[in-house]
């Protein structure tokens, strides 16, 4: 049974962890969307029990500065480490400290009935970006961009993407991920992506196919991958996942 000064202690710890992530979040160091971590993280990092983080994070709800979402999550990895999708790939890969380069393959206006299975392109049509990374000078992955040509995107042929990273551009428009689908497979690449990678015809690969959304629900982006199965996998995650608003 607890005493009144273990009690006190308990509202103060819960308050500290309440007043830490509430800064976190309202500064900017945790931007919405963003994984505060586990209860069993947040427990070790300020050294209490999961039952006082359990209480800070009804507290922090009730602020309204984070949300619970249950579900099964994925993300891809790269020699283990995994790659956040909402900074973008060439950043996350950068971090790694691996020698990846990225490679801009074209940039190219098209039509919406040239793309058959992308959502709510409507008569703007769209933006198609393919890229290339090399690993060390060997081709490692292959990804096909398509993303709505509206809100400035259709200049991108001409203007070229921001600071080369596409989640910039789509940033710079207003267009954010929220959330969406992924579907994962082993394919073997045609001739095409085995000539951009300078791998044989046929080789497997893993093939992802990511199409997003904002919060508002209009389409972003759908990215077709091809990734050497040597270097990347595939995570999942289930469970309850607390996130900044």
């Amino acid at each position: 049974m607890y005493s009144m000064a273990s009690q006190v202690i308990a509202r103060t710890r819960r308050e500290q962890i309440v007043d830490a992530l509430a800064r976190r979040i309202r500064g900017g160091e945790l931007q919405s969307g963003d994984r505060l971590g586990s209860e069993a993280e947040i427990a070790a990092e300020f050294a209490v029990s999961r039952g006082t983080v359990r209480q800070a994070l009804r507290d922090l709800q009730e602020q309204d500065l984070i949300a619970t979402r249950a579900g099964v999550g994925s993300f891809v990895t790269f020699e283990g480490t995994p790659l956040d999708a909402k900074g973008g790939w060439a950043r996350a890969l950068s971090a790694t400290g691996a020698d990846i380069t990225t490679e801009e393959l074209g940039i190219e206006l098209m039509s919406g009935s040239e793309i058959s299975d992308v959502p709510q392109l409507g008569a703007d049509g769209c933006v198609v970006v393919r890229r290339r990374r090399l690993l060390g000078g060997t081709g490692v992955s292959y990804e096909q961009a398509v993303v709505p040509a509206r809100e400035g995107l259709a200049s991108l042929p001409d203007t070229g993407l921001v600071n080369h990273s596409l989640t910039e551009t789509l940033r710079s428009a207003g267009l954010v991920a929220d959330h969406g689908t992924q579907d994962v497979s082993v394919a073997t690449i045609g001739a095409e992506v085995a000539e951009i990678l300078g791998r044989e015809p046929g080789s497997s690969f893993l093939r992802t196919v990511r199409i997003s959304f904002d919060r508002s629900g209009q389409f972003v982006e759908r990215v077709e991958s091809y990734l050497d199965p040597a270097h990347f996998s595939l995570h999942l995650t289930f469970g309850d996942e607390v996130t900044a608003r």
